[in-house]
């Protein structure tokens, strides 16, 4: 049956992927007509991998009733040393496929003495980020042995839910986690290092980055009020921030058109990496320099 499990685990693999990204095409994408294609497209898809699925869950019932009938008739302690090898066969038939189904999408791994050593490699817009890494022992019940996942991840959490009953559903979800704190890591990085001029005082964010403060001017050499930003991340699996605010340092009442503005930053931090947001802000001062100048 291994060969069956692991065209299993790969199907269910890029099942999940499809119907997440489905999921996320109806938050993300605005237009009706582009919705209606990339979910059109999605459902076929989907519904192409769940026929197959159903075939394969029929074939791998198939051949456990078999194995049931051909250990009927031996002595109680013989089944439950082929169950158990069995069990353990499985979880590492199980390990492979997963490793081999999401090889593209950072994960990675290699057999150890005792289980298996993955590696989760995180990225954001193309930029290879840090890498951690897990043991697991595959024995029963499967546990981890050593990790360098940052203790704020909720890796027991995930683990406790998943690492026994769906190892796929527990990597690709720690793989998420770490892949959306990376990124929002890399934002807050980035906008230290190459916007620091925009700044009127020190980023605070906390360790998780799911929690970021600062005061900037939209206009670094100019005299336009201080604003003063929070943004929240309350999802830890996204790199765009749930809950923004913005208002002008001081100052209570606001014409018309400063709200505007206030306004219109507020979307810009909530749908847009924070140092492509800034790049605008650049963008606009040079045009304005180059206006004066002219």
């Amino acid at each position: 049956t291994a060969g069956t499990l692991v065209r299993g685990l790969s199907v269910l693999a890029h099942l999940e992927r499809l119907e997440t990204r489905m999921h996320r095409s109806r938050k993300k994408l605005e237009e009706p007509q582009t919705v209606q294609a990339e979910e059109s497209a999605l459902v076929t898809e989907i519904q192409k991998l769940r026929r197959l699925r159903d075939k394969l869950r029929a074939e791998v019932k198939r051949r456990q009733a078999g194995v049931k009938a051909s250990t009927a008739n031996v002595e109680p302690d013989q089944t439950w040393e082929i169950t158990e090898q069995e069990v353990l066969e499985r979880k590492w038939e199980n390990l492979k496929a997963v490793l081999q189904a999401y090889r593209f999408t950072g994960l990675s791994g290699k057999l150890t003495s005792r289980g298996v050593c993955v590696c989760i490699s995180t990225a954001f817009e193309g930029n290879l980020l840090d890498s951690y890494f897990m043991d697991l022992i595959v024995q029963k019940p499967l546990r981890i042995h050593r990790h360098s996942v940052p203790v704020f991840i909720p890796l027991e959490e995930l683990s406790a839910k998943y690492l026994e009953t769906n190892i796929q559903h527990f990597l690709f979800t720690l793989c998420e986690y770490l892949n959306a704190y990376s990124g929002r890591k890399y934002q807050a990085d980035r906008l230290q290092s190459d916007f620091a001029a925009f700044l009127a005082g020190p980023l605070q964010r906390n360790s998780l980055c799911n929690l970021l403060s600062f005061t900037y001017k939209v206009e670094p050499r100019g005299q336009s009020f201080p604003l003063c930003a929070r943004l929240l991340y309350k999802d830890l699996t996204r790199t765009l921030p749930t809950d923004v605010t913005v208002t002008y340092q001081g100052m209570d009442a606001l014409s018309t058109s400063w709200e505007e503005q206030r306004a219109s930053q507020e979307n810009l931090f909530r749908t847009k990496p924070l140092h492509h947001v800034f790049t605008s802000f650049a963008r606009k001062g040079e045009m304005l320099d180059m206006s004066l100048v002219s």
